[in-house]
């Protein structure tokens, strides 16, 4: 099962996906006004250079314990709304990550990899969304400036239930800009999967319900192709999960006081 919400004239609802991808409340049938993320999310941890292919395509060596960093949180961006391209502290090297997202449904501290998917509340669609330039030469050694930028994880459109995905190692996910398909990989390629994430993690530290995991993305990104890709307005991204959901968002320039569209 599926579920998330969406916010019709201030109010919001919970709502679950059907099989044939209609969604309906507990009692009645509806139609969406606007689809938001499946929860609010307390805290995001993500994961570099986790898929082989992507680390290869880098140059990367494989690290030997997972690479951290953290969005906050006032990145997150609702299903169908856009990913903001960044002009007041510009950035013209935005780039996209289709990833599998995982929601941490109760608090777990040095859980072991053997019992970590019993603390999944469910698994999302999301976008790690990157300024290359202010993630690299402009962050002053840290990742947070070039992911965290407003509308910078787009996540959804539904969760669904860990008991739906008893192994996530199967699932493939894939990116598209526009009409083409930019990356594709299963989830087998992970170097560190999600229960090994999970253990990670939580080692000497609480993970709280609502804590999202990025889990990495594939290779195929914008900055790694030749030549580059990154993102410009107009642009439509989607990111597809199998078994789990398609989220799609538009692209649009930051328009800020005093300044008039580009």
């Amino acid at each position: 099962m599926g579920f998330g919400r969406f916010d019709e004239q201030g109010q919001t609802f919970m709502i679950i996906q059907k099989d044939d991808g209609s969604f309906e409340a507990t009692d009645q049938s509806i139609t969406p006004f606007q689809l938001l993320t499946p929860i609010d999310f307390r805290i995001i941890y993500a994961i570099g250079l986790n898929y082989r292919a992507h680390a290869e395509e880098t140059g990367t060596e494989i690290p030997k314990h997972p690479m951290v960093f953290m969005k906050a949180p006032t990145a997150v961006q609702n299903p169908g709304d856009p990913i903001v391209l960044p002009r007041f502290l510009r950035s013209d090297k935005v780039d996209y990550e289709g990833e599998l997202g995982v929601v941490i449904g109760r608090p777990c501290k040095n859980v072991s990899p053997e019992e970590a998917l019993s603390y999944v509340l469910g698994y999302t669609c999301v976008n790690d969304v990157s300024a290359r330039d202010w993630q690299k030469e402009k962050g002053g050694g840290q990742f947070c400036r070039g992911k965290s930028f407003d509308t910078f994880c787009p996540v959804g459109p539904c969760l669904v239930t860990a008991d739906e995905i008893p192994d996530p190692s199967k699932l493939t996910v894939r990116s598209f800009v526009n009409e083409d398909k930019m990356q594709e990989s299963s989830l087998g390629d992970l170097i560190f999967d999600v229960p090994a994430l999970i253990s990670f993690l939580s080692g000497s530290t609480t993970l709280l319900p609502g804590t999202l995991i990025l889990t990495g993305t594939p290779s195929g990104v914008g900055e790694a192709r030749d030549p580059k890709r990154f993102l410009l307005p107009g642009d439509e991204v989607t990111v597809e999960v199998d078994g789990v959901g398609i989220l799609t968002n538009p692209v649009v320039e930051e328009i800020f006081k005093d300044e008039e569209p580009q």
